[in-house]
């Protein structure tokens, strides 16, 4: 299990952006954690995946756990040996690379099984056979994100960390991202899936967890927050009985007192 503990993270030595968060993913999970820009979900898979120091941040208090023991303290490099892949927000591809490339850099850690597990990745991302030799920064959207995945994919990790994979995608790839989401998962990888499209990743997971101003303030079966009223109107637009609300009333809307007791 991938456990978070009481996490406490500072940029900059002032700017204090998780307080006391908790969460765990257990083996063979999808996890859902949903929050607003700023709410601090791309800090806590940082501090997870052990890229804090680039951006001037560390954990002053908590912890991060695998199978019991402490991570929070190795580099990067010892964190992804330990079978932790994180896929960044907005792709983060290798543009001047062959889409061919770009899966060979993933297999760095685990390079005996590449030519396997790139068949596996072309299986798995039909869109990208046939684009091998094609330089990754013409590709589509869509396909870049599917690029991004499967060279994370290459080593064959345990959890897979998925920064806002949908984010900018039109519906029908939203769509394709879901559906390959699950099926990494029935492979065996376990996910950790950050997002603001709160129906597509409910629609997945087991549990969710909702962080606000860096502390979780809901914490349930994703079937539970899918009906929790305040998870509909804040975050899917819906008021009563599905009615869609406009713009500016979720723009405005005021959440009552128990949302963060």
């Amino acid at each position: 299990m991938l456990a978070v503990r009481n996490l406490e993270v500072v940029y900059n030595d002032v700017i204090l952006v998780l307080r006391g968060v908790s969460l765990d993913v257990a083996d063979g999970q999808i996890v859902a954690l949903l929050g607003a820009n700023g709410a601090g979900k791309t800090t806590l898979l940082r501090a997870i995946t052990g890229l804090l120091d680039i951006h001037d941040g560390e954990i002053t208090k908590g912890s991060v756990t695998l199978d019991g023991e402490p991570i929070h303290q190795h580099g990067p490099t010892k964190i992804v040996n330990l079978g932790i892949k994180q896929v960044l927000e907005g792709r983060r591809i290798f543009s001047e690379l062959t889409v061919d490339e770009n899966l060979r850099v993933g297999a760095h850690t685990n390079p005996r099984n590449a030519r396997q597990n790139i068949d596996r990745i072309y299986d798995l991302f039909p869109s990208l056979r046939g684009r091998e030799r094609a330089t990754a920064g013409y590709l589509s959207g869509g396909e870049q994100q599917m690029l991004a995945m499967g060279r994370a994919m290459m080593s064959e990790p345990r959890y897979l960390l998925l920064d806002e994979p949908s984010l900018g995608l039109a519906p029908l790839l939203v769509q394709q991202i879901r559906d390959l989401i699950v099926e990494i998962n029935k492979q065996g990888t376990t996910v950790l899936l950050v997002e603001q499209n709160a129906t597509m990743a409910l629609s997945i997971a087991e549990h969710g967890y909702v962080l606000e101003t860096g502390k979780v303030v809901m914490d349930s079966p994703a079937e539970e927050l899918l009906a929790d009223s305040d998870i509909r109107e804040f975050y899917l637009g819906l008021g009563a009985e599905g009615t869609t609300k406009s713009f500016r009333d979720v723009k405005h809307y005021k959440r009552r007192k128990r949302w963060l007791s």
